[in-house]
C-alpha cells in the first residue's frame, strides 16, 4: 500500500460522512440530535447502534444520523473515554482515581466472572458508570453543537447559491 493512499482515504472518509449527513432530508435540529444521541450511545460500552436506533425512534429524531454517530464513535473512542470516565467518575463520587483505575485495569487484564462479582459496586462500578454517562453527555452535546453549526452553515450557503 502506498503511503499517499492512506492519507487520501482519511479526507475521503470525512467527506463521505459529511455528504451523508447533509443529504438527509430532515431539520438540522433533528439531524444534530440524532448524531448526538448516537455519539452518546457510541461512547457508552455495550450500548452502540441498537440503543441509538431505539432511542432515536422513541424521541422521533433522525435515525440515520443516530446510527452514523454511534458507528463513528463506538470503537475508536473506547480506550481514551475509559480513562476519562474513571477520572470524571472518581471526581463525582469523591473516590480515589488510582484505586479505581488499578482495579479495573486488573479486571480487564485477568478477567473472570468471580472477580467481577466480588467488585464493590459502589466503590468501583458506580464511579465508572457515572463517568461514562457524564463523558457521553459532554461529547454528545459537543457533537450536537458542532453538527448543528455545520449543517446550518452549509444549508445557508446552498440557499444563497440557488438564489
Amino acid at each position: 500500500m502506498k503511503k499517499g493512499s492512506l492519507l487520501n482515504r482519511v479526507p475521503r472518509f470525512f467527506k463521505a460522512v459529511y455528504l451523508k449527513l447533509f443529504r438527509i432530508n430532515d431539520t438540522p435540529e433533528k439531524i444534530s440530535a440524532g448524531l448526538a444521541l448516537g455519539v452518546f450511545f457510541g461512547v457508552l460500552p455495550g450500548m452502540g447502534p441498537f440503543a441509538a436506533l431505539f432511542f432515536a425512534f422513541i424521541f422521533r429524531i433522525n435515525r440515520a444520523a443516530a446510527l452514523l454517530g454511534s458507528i463513528l464513535t463506538n470503537t475508536w473512542l473506547s480506550v481514551p473515554v475509559f480513562f476519562l470516565s474513571v477520572n470524571i467518575g472518581s471526581f463525582i463520587t469523591g473516590s480515589n482515581y488510582s484505586d479505581i483505575n488499578r482495579t479495573w485495569t486488573g479486571l480487564i487484564k485477568d478477567f473472570s466472572w468471580d472477580k467481577l462479582l466480588h467488585l464493590s459496586i459502589y466503590k468501583i462500578a458506580a464511579p465508572v458508570i457515572l463517568g461514562y454517562i457524564a463523558a457521553g453527555l459532554v461529547i454528545g452535546a459537543a457533537a450536537y453543537a458542532v453538527t448543528l453549526g455545520i449543517i446550518k452553515t452549509a444549508r445557508n450557503k446552498k440557499t444563497r447559491r440557488l438564489q
